[in-house]
């Protein structure tokens, strides 16, 4: 991502924003399990619909999934009568699995990413030795979204911004006065993003946020995840780009990149990888689907030993 590129895109989303336009209805569903926060965002005017960082539900000791968390968009998108266009991915996350590849089947709409979801599939497939049967390519994915690309939902101006650093492929979705930021930022007073997975980078996720910190001030940002910050009973995931620049507390304006960079990488050292990294991984990088069955008709998630 070239500095022409990102201030070209920044230049796009700001004209885009200064315009008078239809306020997206945003519908949030949070899973407790995973610490989750999905999006449903839609057009009232034409009902036009994407379904952002979506849920399934999976038991690690048993290897079982269900859609409870699912069918509570589903349920929500039925009752509203909404048209789901896009089924949305800011990253392959390694906390949660998909649901979009069940969510297509009972709602439709195309399954999107960032185009630099290949390079996360290279070094993961990697990883868990994935053999060239894995293909590296994106193809599981419906749309690989290029930094700065406009599309629309309904008659909203929406436009994908690649924002690395968390992971090589984040990528925030501006939709009307809303931005969808995966797991660039959590709310002020909890910070942001860990960049210590493979590929992930803390001086780039610095630069990336301080992109999207350039968006007008009562820009909504709505995040993937939040952990409660001691102090606080509630859980929260909607938040602005002016509550940010003052009150965030690893990245307010005024921390400098060496700061960030030093905090991101010694807070970085001290923490667990998450509990579902290796079967979330293993099924976001193929777009939400199980690894292909084995001769047996089941599927199977790998645990590289001494690896991660």
């Amino acid at each position: 991502m070239s500095d022409t590129a990102i201030t070209t895109a920044t230049a796009q989303i700001l004209m885009m924003l200064r315009h008078p336009q239809t306020r997206p209805v945003v519908q949030s569903f949070f899973d407790p399990a995973t610490f989750t926060a999905s999006h449903v965002v839609h057009d009232p005017a034409t009902k036009e619909a994407a379904v952002i960082d979506s849920v399934l539900d999976y038991d690690a000791a048993s290897g079982r999934t269900n859609y409870t968390s699912a069918q509570q968009i589903v349920d929500y998108v039925k009752a509203q009568g909404l048209n789901v266009v896009w089924q949305l991915e800011t990253h392959a996350h390694a906390d949660h699995l998909s649901a979009a590849p069940w969510l297509q089947e009972q709602l439709g709409g195309k399954l999107g990413i960032g185009a630099d979801i290949v390079r996360v599939q290279e070094v993961f497939g990697k990883i868990f030795n994935a053999g060239t049967e894995f293909a590296r390519d994106g193809s599981q994915f419906n749309h690989l979204f290029k930094d700065g690309e406009q599309f629309k939902l309904g008659n909203l101006d929406c436009i994908a911004l690649h924002v690395p650093g968390h992971t090589p492929a984040d990528m925030a979705f501006v939709i009307g006065d809303a931005a969808f930021i995966g797991d660039t930022l959590f709310m002020p007073d909890y910070g942001t993003a860990r960049a210590d997975f493979p590929g992930g980078d803390a001086r780039m996720l610095y630069r990336s946020i301080r992109r999207l910190l350039t968006l007008p001030p009562q820009t909504r940002l709505f995040l993937c995840h939040d952990y409660k910050a001691p102090g606080r009973d509630t859980f929260a995931w909607e938040t602005t780009v002016g509550a940010e620049r003052e009150h965030n507390i690893h990245v307010h304006d005024g921390v400098d990149e060496e700061a960030f960079v030093a905090m991101r990488t010694t807070r970085d050292a001290t923490l667990d990888l998450p509990n579902l990294i290796m079967p979330s991984v293993q099924v976001n990088i193929r777009g939400g689907h199980m690894p292909e069955p084995e001769d047996n008709g089941v599927s199977y998630i790998k645990i590289p030993v001494n690896r991660l």
